[in-house]
């Protein structure tokens, strides 16, 4: 069975700085006509930067949408859509924390909300961290903490942590880690 959905016709509703918001016609593959409200965003990038002694950093910011603050990986948008999704890494990690890492390991693309938004998440675990200044962007207020990578794990499957990305690259490192591959 084709499950595609052809695309009739596209209109742009809102054009801000982090997303574009479109309504698109479509039609379903038995024919019949629908609408699709779509989320453009240019993707980020989620880093877990794991210490050699086994301790994730992670940072802790307010993050509106949710009116909490929240603890995640180091974390950001690509600054266009055409940005390589390892270049925005390193800079996330070292604005973010200050760190900068010999050696990063792809964990996937995480489709976050796919039933309306197109955001693309790489993950990366990095190792081989040197310490430096962080350099987060000015509307940016974080502070980096540090925890052992199995308390993290617990706090995933506990729900204290709540960051879907977070939670998705958090668990693979440990799995990664687990097998040697780290």
């Amino acid at each position: 069975m084709n499950l595609t959905e052809q695309t009739k016709s596209e209109e742009y509703l809102f054009r801000g700085r982090v997303i574009r918001l479109r309504r698109d016609e479509v039609i379903l593959p038995d024919g019949n006509e629908a609408t699709r409200e779509v989320i453009e965003h240019n993707g980020g990038v989620g880093v877990v930067p794991l210490t050699d002694d086994g301790e994730v950093l992670l940072v802790r910011q307010y993050r509106y949408p949710y009116k909490e603050e929240l603890l995640e990986i180091p974390a950001g948008k690509r600054d266009s859509a055409t940005e390589d999704p390892l270049a925005c890494g390193i800079r996330e990690l070292k604005e973010e924390t200050g760190c900068s890492a010999a050696r990063f390991v792809p964990l996937g693309k995480l489709y976050p909300s796919p039933g309306y938004c197109g955001e693309i998440i790489w993950m990366y675990a990095a190792t081989g961290l040197s310490t430096g200044e962080q350099q987060p962007d000015d509307d940016e207020f974080l502070e980096v903490e540090h925890y052992p990578l199995d308390t993290v794990v617990d706090w995933v499957l506990s729900g204290k942590i709540t960051d879907a990305k977070t939670q998705a690259a958090i668990l693979k490192t440990k799995i990664l880690k687990d097998r040697g591959e780290l």
